[in-house]
């Protein structure tokens, strides 16, 4: 398949970075917003990008975006999220952390604590960790995976389940408008549902890009959780979903009054 040297570089951003927008090309390019629409319409025709609202995603169901290149996506966002995740969680709590970008993110704003009891199968997560005294860190066993340091497999479940602890950080690849929470790896949904399982408070903490994204496998629904940290929930289906659920909406992007909306 031939691509002009414009769709091949369009193609390499939204594979980088996970999506791409129709103002930001145009800037990048010099052409018209015009010109990037029907660049992105032709090049969703052959089933290269998939088109969103002023922009294009790389599709997710082909391929997930590379583990590095995630962490620059939204980079700040998830740094606040982790930060107001680790606000939640008082000194001397047990609590998994599961894999993930934003729940990296988490594990960092932590480090400040003292007398945690981590259990995480994010090996990222427990390199970063286990050099702080205060912190004891239990890492699962299982198949590691080399794309991202997950550990995943039966055997990761198996060991999750022996635990009961305060909270649970986990994260998601995608979230649907009805409140599905949605990810790529079968394996890693099993580890990630047996930490729900087992947690007493559940935080799921989530950049708004997700909201843009899809994945093929089903973890949870957004009801499961007790409290649902990003930077900014503009799908009113998602907010509604939360009143109606009881789950408390934590918005880092907003302002000081209207960051935390609590549902009881």
């Amino acid at each position: 398949m031939y691509l002009s040297p414009r769709h091949n570089e369009i193609i390499q951003i939204a594979k980088r970075e996970g999506r791409v927008l129709v103002d930001d090309l145009a800037a990048h390019f010099g052409v018209t917003p015009q010109t990037i629409r029907k660049d992105l319409n032709d090049l969703c025709q052959q089933r290269l990008l998939t088109r969103i609202h002023g922009g294009a995603l790389f599709p997710s169901g082909i391929e997930n975006v590379e583990y590095e290149a995630r962490r620059e996506i939204a980079a700040s966002e998830k740094d606040a999220i982790g930060k107001a995740a680790a606000r939640l969680i008082p000194d001397g709590a047990s609590l998994f952390i599961n894999i993930g970008t934003t729940t990296e993110a988490v594990g960092k704003a932590l480090l400040d604590h003292d007398g945690l009891m981590v259990i995480t199968n994010n090996i990222n997560v427990a390199n970063r960790m286990r050099v702080y005294p205060s912190i004891e860190v239990v890492i699962a066993g299982g198949v590691v995976r080399g794309s991202d340091g997950g550990i995943v497999g039966e055997a990761a479940v198996d060991f999750i389940r022996q635990f009961k602890v305060d909270y649970a950080v986990i994260g998601t690849s995608a979230i649907d408008a009805d409140g599905a929470l949605l990810d790529f790896d079968f394996r890693e949904v099993k580890v990630a549902q047996a930490i729900l399982a087992n947690a007493r408070h559940v935080i799921l903490v989530a950049d708004s890009t997700k909201f843009e994204r899809t994945a093929p496998v089903r973890i949870a629904q957004l009801s499961q959780v007790d409290t649902f940290i990003t930077d900014r929930c503009d799908i009113e289906t998602i907010r509604r979903i939360c009143e109606e659920s009881e789950v408390e909406l934590v918005e880092t992007a907003r302002g000081e009054a209207d960051s935390v909306r609590v549902f009881v």
